[in-house]
């Protein structure tokens, strides 16, 4: 069974997202060992300057490596990662088990991202979209492609 860990920076706080993180979790529960990790997000002025979001980047970043479980597959969830549909998603997630990797770690930046550098360190690098989201919804987004994508790989009819 894979152990998902899906480090976040920010806390959900909209019901209707903690109602749908709440749902994904319950139908994981049977398909994987998932825990979510939620980090504080840096305080920014009103109009930062790019050092101050690079320093609350790097600080972050820090507290994210920090919390990466030993040997695991690091996914940094970023727009310019790779997009990649459903079923190369769930492919990847097979992979990951079929190479004997038990353990994958997804990133999911606050509302400026995710530093550079730890984009760099990451194994994969994933993008959702070419358009931007909300990065609170983007761990709905993602929690629903990892229960497709187990639901693909049993063969559900869940995925059209």
């Amino acid at each position: 069974m894979l152990n998902i860990k899906i480090i976040c920076v920010g806390k959900l706080k909209e019901k209707f997202y903690l109602a749908a993180a709440a749902e994904y979790q319950k139908r994981l529960t049977t398909l994987c060992r998932l825990e979510i990790e939620e980090l504080p997000e840096s305080r920014l002025s009103a109009e930062p300057s790019a050092a101050e979001i690079s320093a609350a980047l790097k600080k972050e970043a820090e507290s994210i490596l920090l919390r990466v479980p030993a040997g695991a597959v690091t996914v940094a969830m970023c727009i310019e990662g790779r997009e990649l549909d459903s079923v190369k998603f769930s492919q990847m997630l097979d992979m990951c088990a079929l190479n004997g990797k038990s353990k994958i770690c997804f990133l999911i930046g606050g509302s400026v991202g995710l530093d550079e550098e730890l984009k760099q360190r990451a194994d994969l690098r994933i993008s959702m979209s070419p358009m931007t989201f909300p990065h609170h919804l983007a761990r709905i987004m993602l929690l629903e492609q990892i229960y497709r994508g187990f639901q693909i790989s049993s063969g559900s009819k869940y995925h059209k």
